[in-house]
């Protein structure tokens, strides 16, 4: 009786601990601003549009650093350039940590996002070198779960050290802990250079031009600017939102990130799982439908109980971490080998500017009242709603095309990986 062939190796194990850890770090600078939105509001006296800034801020930067490094991408051992580029989050997310006003604060936020914005599409290029496309629903349900590992151990670790000390601690946590993934960087993980054998013509911005002009590239920037929508416009002012307009306690809202957080570490596995077997674009589907319907309904909320609150945003992370997890798994299908650098620098561009502007036009689309009342909540969900839908469709479009490709490479007496 023959043994069962492991999965994934002792190694790909620890590269998919890695990444997912360092992805925690970089997710958990960017989501603890939301939870201290509201602290934030108070002790810089600052409007919700000088907010949205500080938030967009970081995208904004992100998504010109990505663009500007994004020919170089696929010209460097990627090991190196994680590395590179990671360190320049932790300087920045050091400056935030110490940074006194409200300027200074957003120029840290500029700083963070040159670097912390490219670590995103350095670590989806690796999972695409180092893992085949039948896996990859996996892996990146297993790094997505840098997103409720946040909610689960960052997100009330930081309400508390803001609360216990100031609004800087949860930044100077984010240095420590990053501190350590880096020196896992430098000694465990092995180079990652098979993509610079591969022979290619022209210079870094010649192959920034020519994956950008593809045009089976191009819907796919399309759906990912339209990708980012919903949770840039939605997590902002959702701390806002939760205690001024639904009633719940301050006190309350490390449960609430707690428990929707260890759900996710449950959910993030098993729908990286289901995308593999029953299909990515399906799944994509199911969570766009789930993610519409409790948008619609959380957003059109007024003083409700907590357990009710946390059910439903529960349900709610469920269809957005549905959306995220396989739409990312297909979308690292897309760009040819050669292209996979350039192409997941782009698409991270794209993302951030979008989700940059999602954030600015969120803080002129809701006000606050002298109360703490966050108002037009409602209409910000339906925007959301409209955006994922449409980008449904052109995920459709993606879909078709990964499918074609896969089946041109695939033996005919072989299974196509579901997609």
């Amino acid at each position: 009786m023959s043994e069962t062939k492991p999965t994934f190796t002792g190694y790909e194990k620890f590269i998919i601990a890695l990444l997912a850890t360092l992805q925690f770090t970089v997710v958990l600078d960017f989501m603890v601003l939301s939870p201290l939105g509201y602290i934030l509001l108070d002790k810089l006296s600052i409007t919700t549009s000088q907010f949205g800034l500080v938030v967009s801020a970081y995208a904004f930067s992100a998504g010109a650093s990505g663009l500007l490094t994004a020919g170089f991408a696929d010209k460097f051992d990627r090991k190196k350039l994680l590395l590179f580029f990671y360190v320049g989050f932790l300087v920045g997310t050091f400056f935030c940590g110490i940074a006194p006003t409200y300027h200074l604060l957003l120029a840290a936020r500029v700083f963070t996002g040159i670097f912390g914005g490219v670590i995103g599409s350095i670590s989806f290029a690796i999972i695409t070198d180092l893992f085949a496309i039948d896996v990859r629903g996996r892996v990146m349900g297993f790094v997505q779960m840098a997103f409720a590992s946040s909610q689960v151990l960052g997100i009330p670790i930081g309400l508390y050290l803001a609360n216990q000390f100031n609004w800087h601690a949860p930044f100077l946590m984010i240095v420590g802990l990053g501190l350590i993934v880096g020196v896992f960087i430098v000694t465990r993980m092995k180079p990652i250079d098979a993509h610079l054998k591969i022979p290619r013509q022209g210079n870094a911005f010649q192959h920034l031009g020519k994956t950008l002009s593809r045009p089976e590239y191009l819907q796919g920037f399309a759906a990912t600017a339209l990708l980012a929508t919903g949770g840039f416009m939605l997590m902002p002012f959702g701390t806002a939102f939760g205690v001024h307009n639904l009633g719940i306690a301050e006190a309350s809202l490390p449960t609430l990130y707690m428990v929707t957080g260890i759900s996710m570490l449950v959910f993030s596995p098993m729908i990286g799982k289901l995308s593999d077997k029953t299909g990515k674009y399906k799944v994509f589907l199911m969570g766009s439908t789930v993610t519409c319907i409790m948008t619609l309904i959380y957003c059109n909320l007024s003083v409700t109980p907590l357990w009710i609150i946390i059910g439903l945003n529960v349900l709610l992370f469920i269809g957005i971490t549905g959306r995220m997890i396989s739409a990312s798994a297909l979308m690292t299908a897309v760009p040819d080998p050669a292209d996979r650098g350039a192409y997941m620098g782009i698409n991270s561009s794209i993302q951030q500017i979008a989700g940059g502007l999602a954030s600015l036009l969120a803080g002129f689309i809701v006000s606050e009242t002298s109360t703490g009342f966050i108002e037009n909540y409602p209409l910000l969900g339906d925007v959301v709603v409209f955006a994922v839908i449409v980008t449904a469709l052109l995920m459709y479009r993606i879909h078709k095309y990964v499918t074609a490709k896969l089946a041109a490479v695939t033996p005919a007496n072989a299974p196509n990986p579901a997609v």
